[in-house]
């Protein structure tokens, strides 16, 4: 399709052209919403949100490469959401990591440059997981953005963490979705890059096409526009569309036929040679699948993108937003949303925003970004000039990187559980040095550091490959400041290379555990049947 559906209630301008992010001309289409259907819109986007990871936190990475099956029931009643405030409030996390850049935003406006977001990201006391705990550990290390982010400097640089907190962008830009991919560039570089990045760019372009469209199917096709064809990200997305066209009836089959091609992780060092998969393209096909198969229907839409598993609530967050952002709130059905009024006034962990503050601060920011980019605003309404989707530059993480082999050093760690420390049998750092052999062009080393008593340690440790010192990293056992990865370095010459490494202050107050080194080649290695 290649028309801007019109919306309900909506009047709609047509002329030659498109907007770009700073040049609106007069042959740009506008669209005009009342103010209203512009809020209702935004408050559904959000409470969506909410509603959708709190229906799929049950089974967040509990289904890792596999479908969650029909019989195991998901519950959900009325008194879900307050219950999940209260007892367990950390489910929230990719809503009050949204809040707190939106903080930033308030703080220090609209053109608020990457080093804030990535200060507050840092500096905030809450637990943070893989791109976002790296990313901290970086900057509070010295690294701005977007080193901070690169795969390079951050093994999970793939991975979902910017595609779950970039809602709060697409919401600020509705119909813009050229200014939407300039703020994603100035946040998501904090802690992603190449197709890390795009996840955060694809959904933010999703909400931003969802506010001035009725139609999913555009909405989904216009916001791959902003992602290089020639990347895996937009290859995969582009097969979960012709899957849907070939097969509209049978999500399952589409599943098969994307884990079938495109479940290999290559980055993460959690996700390979494992089931785990956090990386953002396949998180994002769920996604588009629950768009796409719920056909417009809010329990189809959950069920499905939580029943696609891995990342089991923050898809089914990002699909139930943005098919809110295109429905509304008031078209949200009660079984849904009768449960938000009991938190609508309550902070979220670790912000002093509510999901009523949420609402508002979005829709101002949009008014903002209205009148910023071209559009009007007047008394009952508000005229949006639409945007034609350009697409973001091409970035590439872990290129010519393949995972060759995985070298157990001890009993494996699970990136859900955590490990196991009572039957641990760790090279730990008492004072020698570990050392391995291998033939590749790369590492990343698994393990953990730990304290053994209440006081927190940092390990001062030398790196070496081929006997030459490429660094000197310290690693806290702060849960907060931690290196979320061990040790790694990529980009090596091909060949047998030695790893060593060490530590200068060796003590009884802490433990340095590796538990397995995963080796690199440039070559892919494939299984010969």
């Amino acid at each position: 399709m290649n028309k801007l559906k019109i919306l309900a209630g909506a009047t709609l301008l047509f002329t030659a052209g498109f907007a770009t992010a700073d040049a609106p001309s007069s042959t740009d289409k506008t669209i005009t919403l009342t103010k209203e259907e512009l809020r209702d819109k935004i408050k559904g986007a959000w409470a969506a949100q909410t509603i959708g990871v709190t229906f799929g936190a049950p089974y967040e990475f509990k289904y890792n490469s596999v479908m969650i099956p029909d019989y195991v029931a998901i519950p959900w009643d009325k008194d879900s959401i307050a219950w999940t405030f209260e007892n367990l409030p950390g489910v929230y996390d990719d809503i009050y990591i949204d809040l707190t850049f939106i903080e930033v935003l308030q703080n220090e406006g609209m053109d608020a440059p990457a080093s804030s977001y990535a200060k507050v990201l840092a500096e905030s006391g809450y637990s943070l997981w893989f791109a976002n705990q790296q990313a901290r550990f970086n900057v509070l290390n010295g690294m701005s953005p977007p080193q901070s982010g690169h795969w390079l400097n951050n093994p999970s640089a793939d991975d979902i963490d910017f595609q779950i907190e970039a809602d709060f962008i697409g919401i600020m830009h509705p119909g813009m979705v050229n200014s939407s991919s300039e703020l994603a560039d100035t946040v998501g570089h904090v802690m992603n890059y190449g197709d890390g990045w795009y996840g955060g760019v694809f959904v933010a372009a999703l909400y931003s096409t969802a506010l001035v469209s009725d139609d999913i199917g555009y909405v989904v096709d216009e916001a791959l526009r902003t992602i290089p064809k020639e990347s895996k990200f937009h290859q995969v997305i582009s097969d979960v569309i012709r899957l849907h066209k070939e097969n509209p009836d049978d999500w399952k089959a589409t599943w098969f036929e994307i884990h079938k091609k495109w479940s290999e992780v290559v980055g993460t060092p959690f996700g390979v040679f494992t089931p785990f998969n956090i990386d953002a393209k396949i998180n994002s096909a769920w996604v588009v699948l629950g768009l796409l198969y719920g056909d417009g229907d809010f329990t189809r839409t959950f069920q499905i993108a939580t029943r696609a598993g891995d990342d089991a609530d923050c898809n089914p967050a990002t699909a139930g937003g943005v098919l809110a952002a295109i429905k509304g709130y008031a078209a949200i059905p009660d079984k849904w949303k009768s449960g938000l009024p009991a938190v609508e006034d309550l902070d979220f962990p670790h912000t002093e925003i509510s999901l009523n503050d949420a609402y508002e601060l979005s829709y101002q920011h949009a008014l903002k970004k209205i009148a910023a980019n071209g559009g009007e605003i007047s008394e009952n309404t508000v005229t949006i000039v639409v945007q034609k989707p350009q697409t973001v530059p091409l970035e590439i993480s872990f290129a010519g990187h393949y995972p060759k082999e995985k070298i157990l050093i001890t009993k494996s760690w699970s990136a859900v559980s955590g490990p196991d420390m009572a039957a641990s049998n760790s090279r730990y750092f008492d004072g020698d040095e570990f050392s391995i052999d291998f033939n590749g062009i790369g590492f990343a080393i698994l393990g953990w550091v730990s304290k053994t008593g209440d006081e927190d340690y940092v390990f001062e440790t030398e790196v070496y490959v081929d006997g030459k010192l490429i660094e000197s990293p310290k690693r806290p056992t702060d849960f907060s400041t931690r290196s979320f990865h061990l040790f790694w370095k990529y980009q090596l010459e091909p060949g047998d290379h030695n790893l060593r490494i060490k530590t200068l202050n060796p003590t009884d107050k802490a433990t340095l555990s590796i538990t397995d080194a995963i080796i690199y080649s440039d070559k892919p290695k494939r299984a010969v049947y």
